[in-house]
C-alpha cells in the first residue's frame, strides 16, 4: 500500500519523497517545484496526473522518465532505483522499459515514418527493427504512410507515428504528456481511443499527464497536482478505456 492508502500489487513504478526545486532567477532562493511527492503504480494500471499549468504535473514526468534528477526522493522502475544509475543506465532502461508520448509529437524530421519508430528498436539491437515497425505502424492505420516524412503528416498522423513508436518495443509503462494538446478536438478523441486501445491490448502500465478532466476519468486512477504537492488521490469508478 502507497502512502496515499491505494493497495498497490506488483508495482511497475515506486515514488517515495521525490523533492524538486530551482534557484531563482535572482539568484535569492528557491523556487519549490515539487514536494515530498509519494505514490506507487502497479502492473496493468492507468493513472492520470492532473493539475492546472505549473502545478508541477510536467516536471514530475520528467522525473519519472529520468530525464531530470530531483533534488531529493527516489524513483523505482521495476524496482530499479532511478537515481543510482548514470546517464547511460538510465537510458537503457528507458530504452527497454519505458514508452514515451509527447504533446510535440518529437519525430525526427529526417526521418521518415518507418525511420522514426525503427530507431530505438535499432538502438536497443533489434534485429528485426524494420518489421517490427512496419507492423505498428499498420496497426495504427499509417501502413500506406510509411515512407512519408513529418512534415508530409497531419498532427494526428505525426501523433499515430508516435504512438506506434511508443509501443513497438513493448515497454512495461507508457509516460503520455498531454498527448493530444496539439490537436483538434476530434483527431485528438481518436488519438486517444487508439491510445487506450493499443494499451489495453498491451497490458502496459499508463501514466497519463492531462489538464483534461474528461480524459482523465478514463484512467483507473486520478492523481491531482496542487502547487508541487499530490493533494489527493481520487479512485474513480470508470469503464475501461
Amino acid at each position: 500500500m502507497d502512502r496515499s492508502g491505494i493497495q498497490v500489487s506488483s508495482p511497475v513504478l515506486e515514488v517515495e519523497d521525490l523533492s524538486k526545486s530551482v534557484t531563482m532567477a535572482d539568484g535569492k532562493g528557491e523556487l519549490h517545484i515539487l514536494n515530498r511527492i509519494c505514490f506507487a503504480v502497479g502492473s496493468g494500471e492507468s493513472v492520470a496526473i492532473v493539475g492546472a499549468s505549473g502545478s508541477g504535473k510536467s516536471t514530475l514526468l520528467g522525473l519519472l522518465a529520468g530525464l531530470d534528477v530531483p533534488v531529493s526522493g527516489s524513483v523505482r522502475i521495476l524496482g530499479t532505483r532511478l537515481f543510482e544509475l548514470d546517464e547511460d543506465e538510465r537510458a537503457a532502461l528507458r530504452g527497454e522499459s519505458v514508452g514515451f508520448v509527447f504533446q510535440s509529437f518529437q519525430l525526427l524530421p529526417a526521418l521518415t515514418a518507418l525511420e522514426n519508430v525503427m530507431l530505438p528498436l535499432e538502438l536497443a539491437g533489434n534485429t528485426d527493427a524494420e518489421g517490427i515497425a512496419t507492423q505498428w505502424l499498420e496497426r495504427v492505420g499509417l501502413g500506406s504512410r510509411i515512407t512519408h516524412y513529418p512534415k508530409h503528416l497531419s498532427g494526428g498522423e505525426q501523433q499515430r507515428v508516435a504512438l506506434a513508436r511508443a509501443f513497438a518495443a513493448s515497454p512495461q509503462l507508457l509516460l503520455a504528456d498531454e498527448p493530444t494538446g496539439n490537436l483538434d478536438a476530434a483527431t485528438g478523441q481518436a488519438i486517444i481511443e487508439l491510445m487506450f486501445n493499443l494499451n489495453r491490448e498491451a497490458g502496459t502500465t499508463l501514466i497519463l499527464v492531462t489538464h483534461d478532466e474528461s480524459l482523465a476519468q478514463r484512467c483507473g486512477r486520478i492523481l491531482r497536482m496542487t502547487a508541487g504537492e499530490l493533494a489527493e488521490v481520487e479512485a474513480e469508478e470508470t469503464a475501461p478505456g
